[in-house]
């Protein structure tokens, strides 16, 4: 039990002396128990943190730098496991840190040691970084023994809190709200995006200002894509075994805070700083996701260090092997696993996603191994409390909530297992479409589902087609470029002997294995990268779009650059690659025709039935002679080549009535030959116009043909055609055609000096 005596929690004006060591003094006051974390009222600070087993918190306070504790005052109130105080006299900057004392009895999943300087789980600012030392460890760490206790002080080696006043200026801000329908991911990292970007002044690079800035808004806007998903930027730690070598942890998968914004992204230090960013983006209709790691901490296993949830009350925040409390599970492959069964835990992280998009204004999450936020002690269930608490939040309900849906545990696959109103990465199509450019033989009915937003997991429950996120690359794996570059992965870098990463990326070199002098193979990769992107865009379901891959960049075959801060994963903005600015262009070009055309991004799952009513089918499936694919033809190995006709008259909504958008045919050709397609005939089309061919990147006219006529279909190429109707073309054919001609007229412009 707590050294206090319980009591309401109630605030009281009644004020309190706390003596420190060196004979200081504060006035206190009760408190409250809530909210959680260190609270600006305007008058003062109210402390308050959880702990269901401590016996005891002291509030330890420091000076501006966090290197000279001024202050320890122990917190005299406990309510609700919760323990608090109010400080009269603290206000916005103010530095400090926690002590937490009760036992240390590894055997029954208590590490309580009162040595170590522990972050705030609510910490909305911190100071400092951590330098790793062995009195981080709450055991003594050179014996390698968790059972024994450390007496050293860990706290001129660790971060600090810092008290942050909210108040921002947001004037007219209001979040873009893309439907979901019009919705393309543009996944990238802060620092990486904006390191090398000539248009950035030096001391923004590599900065939320810097990705703030307006050329680097203007160039993301101009791809056309709608919202920007930034790698983590919560509070993370260097790993140890990382910085002995030299080496860093890049992606930021390592979380410590959840609430405060990552530090070496600031240029300023200020939470205005992210927040003004946003603000940025939002001017350009561009929404901000956030990658959100909950499933784990950087604290690690029994043998990792004590900087904050371990010390605070390590029963409570992680699972523990129920038999040997000693023991973490594990099902995230980092060593332990957040315990969201607990409800003060479930409590933090919901607490975290609503400060997030209450607060920084932030329009959804992406959440990293998002299975482990659905187990509940018995496994995965899509009704667990985390994912029903998401669904009932009137906040968090109403932004975009993205799973990665698979985690290392028993049923920890879970794609298409998330409840309604959730999207899901699916890998499915990733592997799929790699297979099949890959030329790989019997993939046709595999893709043909995953161009159809993979209706065999989603179409459900009344899911929508935008609940599968296609991506082809994403920051883990072959980023684009390489994927048609490499067969293996080269991670020497990594100084783990290319024993990291997966080995089976379904890429192929197209040739020979990484940069080349030989034109044709290089042709070839480039046509490659089109077809990939042609196919991401042009598929039923939401695009994810790794960036960087729009202009060819490279990281030289590794397929695991988490450890690498440098020139593998930042953007050379001054030196794009030869092809580079017309792969832009491509990639500008076929999100103009996705958004022009609606029949791309329809709301309802195609299903290739007959509707009676209207004498359509929504999908149809196009042989090379012209006619619909037999069942011998799906069954056939070595097909390759498919066209998809999309019908413009299918119902797009519940209501029975025909729509009125333009007719599609998407025509893909994987064999490494030319092969001669007979464009259908279909009633009422009186021709067909070709918006895109992957074979002519440069082409931006649009060629018409006839119906019946013969197209050559180069080898492993793409093609997207639009039927002209006989009574004249369509709303939707129209603004396609004048989408392509207004890219003509602003071509990309690379990045000059500010």
């Amino acid at each position: 039990m707590p050294d206090s005596t319980p009591t309401t929690g109630r605030a009281s004006p009644a004020t309190a002396q706390a003596t420190n060591g060196n004979g200081r003094q504060q006035r206190i006051s009760e408190g409250r128990p809530f909210p959680l974390g260190a609270t600006w009222d305007g008058l003062g600070v109210n402390f308050a943190l959880f702990s269901a087993h401590a016996t005891k918190v002291e509030l330890c306070l420091f000076d501006a730098t966090g290197e000279n504790e001024i202050e320890r005052i122990t917190l005299p109130e406990y309510t609700d496991e919760v323990f608090h105080v109010y400080l009269p006299d603290a206000r916005p900057g103010t530095v400090y840190g926690y002590r937490v004392h009760g036992p240390y009895d590894p055997a029954n999943g208590h590490r309580f040691n009162a040595n170590k300087l522990l972050l705030d789980p609510y910490a909305k600012g911190t100071v400092g970084q951590l330098n790793w030392h062995p009195s981080h460890f709450g055991y003594v760490m050179e014996s390698g023994d968790d059972t024994t206790f450390d007496e050293r002080d860990s706290a001129p080696y660790t971060p600090k809190c810092r008290v942050v006043d909210p108040a921002f200026t947001w004037g007219n801000d209001r979040p873009p709200n893309v439907p979901w329908g019009e919705t393309i991911f543009y996944e990238t990292h802060v620092k990486g995006f904006t390191r090398l970007h000539p248009g950035v002044p030096e001391e923004l690079r590599g900065t939320y200002a810097g990705l703030g800035q307006k050329e680097v808004v203007d160039y993301i806007k101009a791809l056309g894509v709608t919202s920007v998903e930034l790698l983590p930027v919560h509070g993370f730690v260097q790993d140890q075994h990382l910085t002995d070598k030299g080496l860093a942890n890049y992606w930021g998968y390592n979380s410590i805070s959840f609430f405060a914004p990552e530090l070496r992204y600031s240029a300023t230090g200020s939470l205005s700083e992210f927040k003004e960013m946003v603000a940025r983006l939002h001017a350009a209709g561009l929404e901000v996701i956030l990658d959100v790691v909950y499933n784990h901490t950087a604290e690690g296993n029994e043998r990792g260090p004590t900087l904050s949830f371990k010390g605070i009350d390590n029963a409570s925040y992680y699972r523990l092997m129920p038999d040997e409390k000693r023991y973490y599970i594990n099902e995230t492959g980092t060593g332990n696993t957040v315990n969201l069964s607990h409800p003060r835990v479930l409590q933090m992280v919901t607490d975290s996603l609503r400060y997030w998009v209450q607060e920084m204004h932030v329009d959804g999450f992406r959440f990293d191994l998002a299975t482990i936020l659905g187990r509940e002690p018995y496994g995965f269930d899509e009704g667990g409390g985390f994912l029903d608490s998401c669904r009932q939040d009137p906040i968090l309900s109403s932004v975009k909530l993205i799973a990665e849906p698979w985690d290392i545990g028993p049923g920890g696959y879970q794609v298409g297992g998330f409840p309604p109103g959730w999207a899901e990465w699916n890998d499915k199509f990733r592997d799929t479409v790699r297979e099949y450019w890959k030329g790989d033989e019997g993939k046709l009915p595999g893709l043909a589902t995953r161009l159809t937003a993979s209706g065999d997991a989603f179409n459900k429950r009344g899911r929508r087609p935008w609940s599968s996120v296609n991506f082809v690359t994403a920051h883990d794996g072959f980023c684009l470029h390489d994927l048609v570059s490499y067969n293996d992965k080269h991670n020497d870098a990594n100084g783990e002997d290319n024993r990291d990463g997966h080995s089976n990326n379904h890429s192929w070199n197209c040739g020979a294995e990484g940069p080349t002098e030989d034109p044709e193979i290089n042709a070839l990769r480039e046509r490659q990268k089109r077809n990939f992107i042609a196919t991401m865009m042009f598929s039923q379901g939401t695009p994810l779009l790794l960036a960087g891959d729009e202009l060819s960049r490279s990281q030289m075959g590794n397929n695991n650059t988490y450890c690498q801060d440098n020139e593998l994963n930042w953007i050379d903005w001054a030196n794009i690659p030869e092809g580079g600015q017309q792969l832009i262009e491509f990639t500008r070009k076929v999100i103009a025709l996705r958004k022009a055309l609606p029949i791309l991004r329809r709301g309802r799952f195609l299903t290739g039935r007959h509707n009676a009513e209207l004498d359509v089918l929504d999908v149809d499936w196009i042989s090379p002679d012209g006619q619909p694919m037999r069942p011998e033809q799906w069954d056939d190995p070595s097909a390759k080549c498919v066209g998809m006709l999309l019908d413009g008259r299918a119902r797009a909504t519940g209501i029975h009535r025909p729509a009125m958008d333009a007719t599609a045919l998407l025509v893909m050709n994987a064999h490494h030959d030319v092969v001669s397609f007979t464009l259908p005939e279909v009633v009422g089309g009186a021709a067909w116009h070709c918006l895109m061919d992957t074979n002519l990147p440069n082409g931006l006219d649009v060629e018409m043909f006839g119906m019946g006529d013969t197209y050559l279909v180069t080898g492993r190429s793409a093609l997207l055609f639009t039927m002209e109707l006989d009574k004249g073309q369509s709303i939707a054919l129209k603004q396609a055609t004048q989408a392509l001609q207004e890219l003509s007229e602003t071509p990309f412009a690379p990045p000059s000096e500010g």
